[in-house]
C-alpha cells in the first residue's frame, strides 16, 4: 500500500495575536490552530509523526517521501482554505461561522419523534416554522428512517412523504435539504423547492445518483457509512476508524469531483452513529479537526444519537438535549460549519453565545500597552 499523509490540527488558541501570528485560521472560520500533527501511514500503521507549526511545517513536509509531497501541500492548503457561502435559492448560508440545520423527519419510525410529523400536516408545519424562526439556516427533510433495523421504503412512498414538507418549507422562505439516497426522490424534492441533496450513502446507493446530482447543480452532502447496500450500518471493518473514514470521504469527494460536481458544492459528513461503536464515535468526534484537511465544509450530525444515551444512563432520545449540545459545542470548537440537530432553538442559542465568546477572544486582555 502506498504511503499516506494526514495533517491534524492539535492545539488551539483564542486568536492569532495570542501566539504572535503563529496560529492558522482553520477553514476560514472562527477557530485558530497553532500546532499540527503530520502523520505518515504505511500498511495501516503510522510510521512517522511530527508536530509542526506555521513556521516549521514546510521543513517537515520537505523531509517526507516525495510521493506524499503534493498531497501534504494540498492538505496544508486545505486547512487554511476559506469556504465560499452556499447560495440556496434566495438564502445565503455563510460558512465562516457555525450554522444550524434543523431536522424534519416525516417518517413513521424515526428514533427521535416516532412519526409525529408524517401524518399530521399541522404539526409538521408548526415544527418547520418553529425551526425556521429559531434560526435554522437549513431545514433537512427526510422520508426514510436510517436507524439500524429500519425498514426499506419504496421511493414512491418516500416522495409522497417528503414532497409536501419540502414545498411548505420552501414556501415559507427556508433553505431546504432533502435527506435521501434515491435519485427519484432527489429529483422530486428539488422540483418541489429543495436546494441541497443530503445523501447518507455518499451517492453510492443508486448508480444513477452521482450523475443526477452532478446535472442538478445542487450542493451535496456526502456521508460516511460502511454499508454499501440496504443496510448502511453493515460490515464495519476498521483498521483505524479515523483514518478509514478520512480515506472514505476523500474518495467520495474525488468521485463527486470527477463526476462534475463543483468543489464549492461538496460538504462532507463523518457519519456519527452509522456502523460505528461507541469508541468509534468518540474517536471520530475527538479527531474532527483532521477532516478540514480534505478541503470541504463539514457537517456534524450527532443530535440525540444512541451514543449519548450510552454515556448517560441510557437516557431516551427525547432526554438527550444536554449531550446533544455538548457535542454541538465540540463541533463548533473543531470548526465544523454545519450542525444537524433536532433542538434548533437551544443549539442556535448555544452557537450565539459561543460566537460571542470567540469574537471577544480576538481582543486579548493580556496584551501589553504601548
Amino acid at each position: 500500500m502506498a504511503d499516506q499523509i494526514y495533517i491534524q490540527p492539535l492545539t488551539f488558541v483564542p486568536g492569532p495575536q495570542a501566539v504572535e501570528g503563529e496560529a492558522v485560521r482553520l477553514a476560514g472560520g472562527m477557530v485558530y490552530a497553532r500546532e499540527f500533527a503530520v502523520m505518515l501511514r504505511r500498511n495501516g500503521q503510522v510510521i512517522e509523526r511530527h508536530v509542526a507549526t506555521k513556521s516549521t511545517i514546510d521543513d517537515v513536509l520537505a523531509g517526507l517521501p516525495e510521493e506524499v509531497g503534493a498531497e501534504g501541500e494540498a492538505q496544508w492548503a486545505n486547512l487554511r482554505m476559506a469556504h465560499t457561502a452556499l447560495q440556496l435559492g434566495e438564502r445565503t448560508v455563510r460558512l465562516d461561522q457555525p450554522q444550524v440545520m434543523g431536522i424534519l423527519n416525516v417518517t413513521p419510525d424515526s428514533f427521535s419523534d416516532g412519526g409525529e410529523f408524517m401524518d399530521n400536516a399541522e404539526a409538521m408545519q408548526a415544527q418547520a416554522a418553529a425551526m425556521h424562526e429559531a434560526g435554522a439556516a437549513i431545514i433537512d427533510v427526510g422520508g426514510e428512517s436510517t436507524r439500524p433495523g429500519a425498514k426499506e421504503v419504496w421511493e414512491g412512498e418516500e416522495i409522497q412523504r417528503v414532497e409536501p414538507a419540502v414545498r411548505h418549507c420552501a414556501g415559507m422562505g427556508a433553505a431546504v435539504s432533502i435527506d435521501t439516497r434515491r435519485p427519484a426522490v432527489m429529483e422530486a424534492a428539488l422540483a418541489a423547492g429543495a436546494h441541497v441533496i443530503n445523501d447518507v450513502s455518499a451517492l453510492r446507493y443508486d448508480p444513477r445518483s452521482l450523475e443526477f446530482a452532478a446535472s442538478s447543480g445542487a450542493p451535496v452532502v456526502l456521508m460516511h457509512a460502511p454499508g454499501n447496500g440496504e443496510d448502511l450500518h453493515a460490515g464495519p471493518d476498521y483498521t483505524s476508524v479515523v483514518f478509514d473514514v478520512f480515506d472514505f470521504l476523500k474518495g467520495a469527494r474525488d468521485r463527486a469531483l470527477n463526476a462534475g460536481i463543483a468543489r464549492e458544492r461538496i460538504v462532507l459528513d463523518p457519519g456519527i452513529g452509522f456502523g460505528k461503536s461507541l469508541s468509534d464515535n468518540l474517536a471520530l468526534l475527538n479527531a474532527l479537526p483532521l477532516f478540514h484537511a480534505l478541503g470541504q465544509p463539514l457537517l456534524l450530525g450527532a443530535s440525540r444519537k444512541r451514543m449519548i444515551g450510552a454515556l448517560s444512563n441510557e437516557a431516551p432520545a427525547h432526554k438527550r438535549l444536554g449531550g446533544s449540545l455538548a457535542i454541538a459545542q465540540l463541533g463548533m470548537d473543531a470548526g465544523v460549519q454545519l450542525l444537524r440537530v433536532h433542538d434548533v432553538a437551544e443549539t442556535v442559542q448555544a452557537r450565539n453565545v459561543w460566537r460571542g465568546l470567540r469574537d471577544a477572544a480576538l481582543t486579548d486582555f493580556a496584551m501589553l500597552a504601548d
